[in-house]
């Protein structure tokens, strides 16, 4: 495994989650991709397709709590979990 490609991922899914809390959609559905494409333990699989779904409500009028527990699932316990919390109540 190579941990520098693997902090890239996270990076990425970092990214992605701050997107979408700035209201960028599209860039974010792009990060949480390239997440995926650096991910070697598959941490992030399901990171996309939250995204994804999150970007759609988000273009519809705002991330539901609906939503906000779908990408809390999707990253899991981490690092990532405090940034879902944050952007959600933010």
């Amino acid at each position: 495994m190579d941990g520098q490609a693997q902090r890239q991922a996270l990076s990425a899914a970092e990214r992605a989650l701050t997107l979408l809390g700035k209201g960028r959609g599209a860039d974010a559905i792009e990060a949480a991709n390239r997440a995926v494409e650096l991910d070697q333990v598959d941490i992030f699989a399901s990171v996309p397709e939250a995204v994804m779904r999150a970007a759609d409500e988000l273009a519809a009028g705002g991330i539901s709590a609906e939503g906000w527990d779908r990408l809390a699932a999707a990253v899991g316990p981490g690092p990532l979990a405090g940034l879902v919390e944050t952007l959600r109540v933010g």
